[in-house]
């Protein structure tokens, strides 16, 4: 009964083990492709910004609404065939919005001052990386508040798109202020779900592979959001 029971507890620390392992891959790849997406936006704005193509954007005005729409479309689309698609269709999507949004983030060098872009973008990492933390190790379950996100988002979006045809600036502090705890909180929010994906994909590699780019994306969507708002605050230029 005793070697039984001893031979049971073996097994079950290395199950645990190797379940730990693998958790701590597919957080580590996650982290990886979000960041690798992040780096491919910022190297595309740059040279677009340094060789002064983005004027086009001034020349085109329909031009920033039509890379919206299409880098909509491009989250839509992957988050909703992810089942389907391949890995590495997954991944060419991926890396295709953040061009995307590379070419529109041009704009941003050509707005506000280096030392402004630089001071916000350690601003967000240093928030980014506090939530992502908690949100990995905090005990509490925030699948509660997904609802509060929902509604937060859909706020967010009607207030924008509300701004492009009413002049609603005298709002703009209070909804930048509510849009950056918005994304803080997600991105705990989106931390804490990759243990809830991976435990859910964990004995597919191929479906673990295609939700880790799915992770990677709402991470860099955190973080990209966080950068925009704490842009919007510390700077109104």
């Amino acid at each position: 009964m005793n070697f039984n029971n001893g031979a049971e507890t073996a097994q079950n620390h290395t199950q645990n083990t190797t379940y730990t392992q693998g958790l701590s891959r597919f957080t580590t790849r996650t982290f990886g492709w979000m960041f690798l997406g992040l780096m491919v936006t910022f190297f595309i704005s740059a040279v677009f910004y340094a060789s002064g193509a983005w004027v086009i954007m001034l020349a085109i005005p329909a031009l920033p609404m039509i890379l919206g729409i299409a880098e909509l479309g491009f989250v839509f689309y992957l988050s909703a065939r992810i089942n389907k698609l391949s890995v590495s269709m997954a991944r060419t999507l991926f890396f295709i919005y953040a061009v995307l949004n590379g070419l529109t983030f041009a704009m941003i060098f050509a707005l506000y001052a280096t030392s402004t872009l630089i001071l916000v973008f350690a601003l967000t990492s240093l928030f980014f990386g506090t939530l992502a933390g908690y949100g990995y190790v905090t005990k509490r379950d925030l699948t509660g508040l997904r609802p509060i996100f929902t509604v937060g988002l859909i706020v967010l979006f009607a207030f924008w798109m509300l701004s492009m045809f009413i002049n609603l600036s005298a709002f703009e502090t209070v909804m930048c202020f509510g849009g950056l705890i918005l994304f803080m909180g997600l991105t705990a929010y989106d931390t804490q779900k990759i243990k809830r994906v991976y435990a859910a994909t964990a004995d597919n590699d191929i479906y673990a592979e295609k939700y880790s780019i799915i992770c990677a994306l709402e991470l860099y969507l955190d973080f990209i959001n966080m950068f925009l708002y704490l842009l919007r605050l510390i700077s109104k230029k």
